[in-house]
């Protein structure tokens, strides 16, 4: 991985003399993705985080597994067997709660696939298949593409991170639309990931 790590930074950092600078200032890609996490736990996770800073989603995620003592990650048929009062306590929403419990019906039926089945799958094939769950939009596949199946080239661009650490990449005004950071996105493949690994590091000049 990290060869190709190399061959990513090597590129974009050819892409530009505002992307040179920024590669070399941030150094070598630290990226970590997490492929022991099935797409099931993947996108429990996801959810639990979702617009919580991240002690919020540790400390909700935390009261959640300790519902399960004596595994890493509850099964589905776990989670299902759960009542709701008890998964409430943890401090999910009743939307989250929801979307949760609809994760764990879909693993059931297989419309959630394993990491095996996942592997089989395109981006696009992967991204219709879960966004038909409820809660569960385009960010939230991107990141299970990204760091549970290790997909090297997602760019995420309804990302806030992605399109402000490009604006401030450029010294840009405004920052792109969707449309133009697809477009913008082009130049970037087949490292698209790497290149959101770096915008999320933009540095914001007025912290």
């Amino acid at each position: 991985m990290s060869s190709l790590f190399n061959q990513a930074e090597q590129f974009l950092a050819a892409l530009d003399p505002q992307w040179a600078a920024h590669v070399q200032a941030i150094g070598p890609c630290l990226h970590q993705p997490r492929p022991e996490r099935d797409p099931y736990q993947a996108l429990v996770r996801a959810i639990a985080y979702q617009q919580l800073h991240v002690k919020a989603g540790d400390a909700i995620l935390g009261r959640f597994l300790a519902l399960y003592p004596g595994c890493a990650f509850p099964s589905p048929e776990q989670v299902l067997a759960t009542s709701p009062e008890q998964l409430r306590a943890c401090g999910f929403s009743a939307s989250k709660l929801a979307t949760i419990l609809g994760i764990a019906k879909a693993r059931q039926d297989g419309v959630v696939p394993d990491h095996e089945q996942a592997l089989a799958l395109d981006d696009e094939q992967l991204i219709e298949r879960l966004v038909s769950l409820r809660g569960v939009g385009r960010w939230t596949v991107e990141m299970l593409l990204i760091y549970t199946l290790e997909r090297m080239d997602i760019l995420p661009v309804d990302d806030f991170g992605v399109r402000e650490g490009y604006r401030r990449l450029q010294g840009l005004d405004t920052q792109p639309t969707r449309r133009q950071m697809l477009e913008l996105g082009q130049a970037w493949s087949p490292y698209r990931t790497i290149a959101a690994w770096y915008l999320w590091r933009v540095p914001n000049p007025r912290v």
